[in-house]
């Protein structure tokens, strides 16, 4: 492929001893990165993407892009927070039922370690109210055992939980995360994420427990952080997935010995930049750019994107799309944290985008097609 040089990318200022540091590391632009046409295809993907959320959000009807890729196979949002199982976790864990931190750390981890709302609702409707102070690992492997062995399936497949390995002591795979669970509740787990004072000090402690690796772990304080009574910027802290990793090695032939954290940090940070010098408009989330977080999810989908837009490439070995897409047609009303100030502006959001403004029915059903 032919390459062009982008000026975008400088190395970070040292890290910060403390891990209780809320700064960020500094940018400082400058640096060339050699970029393929899989990095043109990165914004691009994000503005359509976007824009799919938007038509569907203001009602209009399929098909939401003329995009043949886009169309056909199953992609998450540009924001994170916008997919179906995120949307779900806000309303139906983090901001229902006990508004405790210990009460609502607990739903979170209980909710994340399967990740699939048919599971949670199976544990609602044998136990009611899904609470700390009346859990128990026992009843609740009962549960799952029993839906296991009747075919149904428990585990998301958005991601791949760890079996346990060597700090597997249970047969089954949820008896473990049941334990685990308990585990990390017992050791007050929940206060001290409460008194954490940086995302990166959450993912410490979450990174800790057997089978949390660097990805679940980042991933959970992601999810913590959308509550109440936890409030650090989401672009204070990244950490790559596998599938982000692929995807920037597909967009830069040449990173100049930064690392993806590096590079998630400075796209983030030139979003603007990049979007007005390829004449593109990108609809944000009514008023809230792209965050660390978005930008690691957009490469995990960009490096999906271009294994049939750019078949040529490698990454991480992998050639097709598995998931098709199927919109589901159970209705959903987007809400965000709070705290980010965007629920009391969604009814007037970007008529010239979007259309009617008052379409809020999207649709979140079945867990396992967890995007459009």
């Amino acid at each position: 492929m032919k390459m062009r040089q982008l000026t975008l990318i400088s190395k970070l200022a040292e890290e910060p001893e403390k891990v209780c540091s809320s700064a960020g590391p500094t940018l400082l632009f400058g640096t060339p990165l050699r970029v393929t046409p899989v990095y043109d295809a990165y914004w691009r993907f994000a503005v359509e993407r976007q824009q799919i959320f938007f038509r569907r959000l203001s009602g209009k009807p399929a098909p939401w892009t003329d995009d043949e890729i886009l169309a056909r196979y199953s992609f998450t949002n540009a924001y994170r927070a916008s997919d179906r199982v995120s949307q779900y976790l806000l309303r139906k864990i983090i901001y229902s039922g006990n508004p405790s931190p210990q009460e609502t750390i607990f739903r979170i981890l209980l909710f994340k370690f399967f990740n699939k709302i048919e599971t949670w609702e199976l544990l609602v409707h044998e136990f009611g109210e899904v609470t700390w102070r009346d859990f128990s690992s026992r009843a609740y492997d009962t549960v799952l055992q029993r839906a296991k062995s009747s075919g149904q399936k428990i585990y998301s497949g958005a991601y791949i939980m760890p079996t346990g390995g060597s700090h597997r002591k249970t047969t089954a795979k949820h008896s473990m995360h049941l334990d685990l669970l308990t585990k990390m509740m017992k050791d007050g787990l929940a206060d001290q994420l409460c008194s954490a004072c940086s995302l990166k000090e959450m993912f410490i402690l979450l990174r800790s427990y057997p089978t949390i690796g660097d990805f679940l772990a980042y991933q959970y304080c992601i999810d913590i952080n959308y509550t109440s009574f936890i409030d650090f910027s989401e672009s204070q802290f990244v950490v790559p997935g596998p599938g982000a990793r692929s995807g920037i090695s597909k967009c830069f032939e040449d990173t100049h010995g930064f690392n993806e954290s590096d590079i998630i940090r400075a796209v983030t940070e030139a979003q603007e930049k990049e979007f007005e010098s390829r004449g593109l408009i990108f609809p944000d989330l009514w008023g809230r750019p792209l965050q660390l977080i978005d930008c690691q999810n957009l490469f995990c989908e960009i490096d999906k994107y271009s294994r049939v837009r750019f078949p040529e490439l490698v990454g991480n070995g992998r050639n097709r799309i598995k998931r098709t897409f199927h919109p589901q047609s159970t209705p959903i009303e987007y809400w965000y944290p709070p705290k980010w100030g965007i629920n009391e502006r969604i009814s007037g959001a970007r008529p010239e985008c979007i259309g009617t403004p008052n379409g809020m029915n999207l649709n979140f059903g079945k867990s396992e097609g967890r995007n459009q």
